[in-house]
């Protein structure tokens, strides 16, 4: 049965794609110049590789990029408890039941989005690859063809923050840019970010992020002046888990309030919503815990009226592709996605398929999320 799925990519009645093996690697990439976030200073960026393999040979890719303190998994943790604790259990699962597989995972171990997450993204891969079609197919199909793509301005200085904005609007890659405000003196953030807007005029939009950095009073403050400066978008102003203060917050400014550390599970995305703490959602796979999870946070934030932005934990070719692939099927991504990963990489473990173009990535349409691994980069980059 399974051989008869995998050759002709119909599955006959009863036929099963099944987990034969899974494996995972730690890399570490480099990138073109330190990456400064209010959590940490990205100079090489961390990854946990996943391949699955069904019995019939077809292989899935999954890929967990991690950035520093944004949450609370490490690559080492996330390789332990994917081959340790997790793996053992999915051999032999059907990957066609992709709701059963999480909700197997979620017997297994509590909590763990980015393990599972990655395990999830694989299996996708593979299922789209067993019956030919991308995988947003699997999702509904795509709404969006493109996705207007967003630059962080991560240097944390004026002047090369400007003069890189100046490049990426030159290669017409870029055209929306985030400042990353959350750590150090408010003020001299603040003004740091408008200098960045005044600078680049009409011919950008400038949001911030402020990662969480700030307290109530100074929010009130801080964002009074933004939004006078015409910055576009705030991010994440307030602490997760303070509903109250950001519900004040998106009632207080008409400059869209949005919520990225504040919403990682569909019922933190309810009670948002419910209390209109938040005007938009950033929306990732690694943090949501896979496709499906990232599908759900969408549908809720979509019954809502909440818009929405693809967010990036700084994927390579693998996650980007992954990420474009659901971000695809979901109307309310309206603000665009951060997929600049590719472009801050200087190296990958797979061939640039992705194309890029008009300020926008074109969403692929290969079978799977469209990449294939280069096993002698994988060899290279490879954590020993």
């Amino acid at each position: 049965m399974a051989q008869s799925l995998c050759r002709w990519g119909v599955p006959s009645a009863g036929g099963r794609v099944k987990l034969h093996s899974i494996e995972t690697a730690i890399i570490d990439l480099p990138v073109a110049r330190p990456h400064k976030l209010a959590m940490a200073v990205i100079d090489r960026h961390s990854q946990v590789i996943v391949r699955i393999r069904s019995e019939c040979g077809v292989e899935g890719l999954g890929e967990i990029a991690i950035i520093p303190h944004y949450g609370e998994e490490a690559p080492g943790a996330i390789k332990s408890m994917i081959d340790d604790c997790i793996a053992p259990y999915l051999i032999g699962h059907d990957i066609r039941r992709l709701e059963s597989l999480v909700m197997l995972m979620d017997q297994v171990i509590k909590n763990n989005a980015y393990a599972k997450g990655g395990i999830e993204m694989a299996c996708v891969d593979a299922l789209a690859r067993s019956v030919g079609v991308p995988a947003y197919q699997l999702f509904g199909g795509k709404v969006h063809v493109t996705i207007p793509l967003l630059w962080v301005l991560g240097n944390g200085v004026i002047d090369k923050d400007v003069a890189e904005a100046e490049a990426k609007l030159a290669e017409g890659r870029y055209k929306l840019f985030l400042v990353k405000i959350g750590k150090g003196d408010p003020r001299e953030n603040v003004e740091r970010a408008l200098a960045i807007r005044e600078a680049l005029g009409d011919k950008a939009r400038v949001r911030v992020d402020i990662n969480q950095g700030w307290d109530e009073p100074t929010a009130k403050w801080g964002i009074a002046e933004l939004e006078a400066g015409g910055i576009e978008i705030i991010e994440q102003p307030l602490p997760a888990h303070d509903i109250d203060g950001m519900k004040r917050l998106t009632e207080r400014f008409s400059i869209p309030i949005m919520a990225d550390e504040g919403v990682m599970t569909a019922q933190d995305a309810m009670r948002i919503a419910h209390h209109h703490a938040a005007d938009a959602f950033s929306v990732k796979v690694t943090k949501h815990g896979g496709l499906l999870r990232t599908k759900q946070v969408a549908n809720i934030a979509h019954a809502a009226g909440i818009r929405l932005f693809g967010g990036t934990m700084i994927e390579g070719q693998i996650g980007t592709s992954a990420y474009a692939h659901i971000f695809s099927t979901m109307p309310n991504l309206t603000l665009g996605a951060q997929l600049f990963g590719p472009h801050l990489l200087t190296d990958d473990i797979a061939p640039a398929t992705i194309e890029f173009k008009d300020h926008a990535l074109v969403v692929p349409d290969g079978p799977g999320f469209g990449v294939t691994l280069d096993t002698d980069k994988l060899a290279f980059y490879r954590r020993r």
